[in-house]
C-alpha cells in the first residue's frame, strides 16, 4: 500500500503536495491530517507547517484481476482479462489457450472462481460490485442450454403431473430457468433447499 507524508503552509497545500507525489486524484486516496499547522506571528514567528498523511486506496478491479491472473497461473492455465462494464456491474472476459481448465465441468470451476473473485473485489470496494466471469462465450451457451432444459422439463412435469427438481445451480442460473418459464401459465417455478444445494423445482399447475 503506497503512502506519503507531505507538508505545506496550509492543509490544502499539503494535500496537493501529497497528490503530486502519488500522481493521483483525491478520490483515490485516504487523507489523514497529522498537524493543521500554525500561521505564527506576522506569518513567520512560531509558524508550523501543516502535515498530512495520504494513503493510496487499492483499486478493487485491479486487485481482482491480480487474484485471477495469479490463480490461473498456478492452475497451469495463464489468461488475459478484458474488463467490460463499469460501476456496480462488471464482467471479466477471460481468454487463454487452456481456458477449458478454468471453465470446468458444467462451468463449476468458473462459478467457483467467480465466487472467490466477488469476495476479493468487494474487500477493496466502498460499494457492492457484482462480477460475472465469462470465457469463450460460455455464459451465453450455458443460458441457451438452460432455456432448452427448462422447456423440456416443463413438458415432463406436465406429462407426468409431478414436480421436477433440477440439479443445484447458482442463483443467476436459476433466474434463467425462472425467466424461460415465466410466460408458461401451465407450470410454476420455485427454489428449494439451501446453498450450495439450492435448486429449482418446476411444478405443474393443476
Amino acid at each position: 500500500m503506497k503512502q506519503v507524508t507531505a507538508t505545506g503552509t496550509t492543509v490544502e497545500e499539503a494535500v496537493k503536495s501529497a497528490l503530486a507525489q502519488l500522481q493521483t486524484t483525491e478520490e483515490r486516496v485516504e487523507i489523514t491530517i497529522v498537524d493543521e499547522g500554525k500561521k505564527g506571528v506576522f506569518g513567520i514567528f512560531g509558524a508550523r507547517p501543516a502535515i498530512v498523511k495520504a494513503v493510496l486506496k487499492q483499486d478493487p478491479i485491479e486487485e481482482a484481476k491480480k487474484f485471477l491472473l495469479d490463480i490461473s497461473e498456478k492452475m497451469g492455465a495463464p489468461i488475459a482479462i478484458e474488463v467490460v462494464g463499469e460501476g456496480r456491474n462488471i464482467q471479466f472476459v477471460l481468454t487463454g489457450e487452456k481456458i477449458a481448465l478454468l471453465i470446468g465441468k458444467r462451468g463449476q470451476t468458473l462459478n467457483s472462481l467467480q465466487y472467490l473473485t466477488q469476495l476479493v473485489i468487494n474487500r477493496y470496494s466502498d460499494q457492492y460490485i457484482n462480477i460475472l466471469l465469462d470465457a469463450e462465450d460460455y455464459r451465453k451457451r450455458r443460458n441457451d442450454t438452460l432455456t432448452q432444459l427448462a422447456e423440456r422439463l416443463a413438458q415432463k412435469a406436465l406429462r407426468t403431473g409431478q414436480n421436477v427438481a433440477l440439479e443445484p445451480m447458482p442463483s443467476y442460473e436459476r433466474k434463467v430457468i425462472h425467466a424461460a418459464l415465466a410466460e408458461n401459465k401451465r407450470v410454476k417455478t420455485y427454489s428449494s433447499g439451501n446453498d450450495p444445494h439450492r435448486h429449482l423445482v418446476i411444478s405443474p399447475i393443476k
